[in-house]
């Protein structure tokens, strides 16, 4: 037989080995369900197309079927209600240092205000209307103006308001202070460790909170990239790397199968590295927080999935999520 073709059956075989020890079959599932993770609460939904980091969504939302209003407490209430097991927040430590609780880096598409979030004091950002600059037909009409007058909350609002639910905490700065502030927060009332599900954001403030917070789990861009692309090279040996250690793994939906083992084994070994996964939309121009949000992208989803499921639509897809086994 000649050398190659010697070679050839080798290779054959080497890939038969590596395909059998990374078979999700292998791997028993779980009696757990997927749980779900609602991104700001139940909120106005919008075009996505074209989006850019400045895009004013609020001037681009769909028809509304609601009036919930992202990260205020109603909105948190109603994603719980409809299913969520963690709802994600967004934070800015503002000037006299309240972590408020906003999406936006400014105020100025949102809201009644102007200028930059983290640049205001929160007594000026509660007396903020924040449904003011939501419309659905270019500006012919407002639907939630004069609705959202201090809805917007402090951080440790949302714990008191919910002490037996738990928040995914996203830093929309690049500023350590932030992570150092939400650490004294726990520090200083000890109850609220149990509210953080985990961190993710800003590099800076993501990296010195984790460090700060016993226990705490979360991802920035960079490390989960690092954690996937390790994996996705060395993970057909069984050996996870350390970059997949104790995080928060977000997977894209249309990448997942890209990984060793997925679903089952994959998160067998993720688990054995004290890892959480989280299920996302597909990647693309929203990076890593785009959801599965229709009744077909999350009959899509592996019946042995057992990690958190992102959506945008915990309303409408939060009992579909759950019901994935059914």
């Amino acid at each position: 037989m000649k050398k190659r073709h010697v070679l050839a059956l080798a290779l054959v075989g080497f890939a038969a080995v590596i395909t059998f020890m990374n078979s999700s079959t292998l791997t028993s599932p779980s009696i757990n369900a997927a749980k779900v993770l609602s991104h700001r609460g139940v909120h106005q939904t919008y075009d996505r197309t074209d989006l850019a980091n400045d895009t004013c969504t609020a001037t681009r939302i769909w028809a509304p079927s609601h009036d919930f209003l992202e990260n205020t407490l109603p909105s948190m209430q109603a994603a719980f209600a409809a299913g969520a097991d963690v709802v994600e927040l967004d934070v800015h430590l503002t000037p006299d240092g309240v972590l408020a609780v906003f999406h936006d880096w400014t105020l100025d598409c949102r809201t009644n205000g102007k200028g930059v979030t983290e640049e205001t004091t929160f007594s000026v950002l509660r007396a903020l209307d924040v449904g003011y600059g939501y419309t659905a037909d270019g500006g012919q009409t407002f639907p939630f103006r004069g609705k959202g007058v201090g809805l917007m909350p402090r951080l440790e609002e949302v714990f008191e308001a919910f002490p037996d639910r738990r928040f995914l905490v996203n830093f929309k700065s690049n500023r350590a202070v932030e992570g150092e502030a939400l650490a004294k927060l726990i520090a200083a009332t000890p109850k609220y460790r149990d509210r953080i599900y985990g961190i993710y954001g800003g590099e800076p403030p993501t990296e010195i909170a984790l460090e700060l917070i016993a226990g705490s789990k979360g991802y920035t861009r960079t490390s989960l990239k690092r954690c996937l692309g390790n994996y996705m090279a060395i993970g057909w040996s069984g050996y996870v790397p350390r970059s997949c250690n104790n995080q928060i793994v977000a997977v894209p939906a249309d990448l997942a199968w890209l990984l060793w083992g997925w679903p089952n084994l994959f998160q067998k070994r993720m688990s054995a590295a004290g890892s959480e996964i989280i299920l996302v939309g597909p990647l693309g121009s929203d990076g890593f927080t785009a959801g599965l949000d229709t009744a077909e992208q999350v009959s899509q989803i592996p019946r042995t999935f057992t990690g958190y499921v992102w959506t945008n639509t915990v309303e409408t897809t939060g009992q579909l999520i759950k019901d994935i086994r059914k």
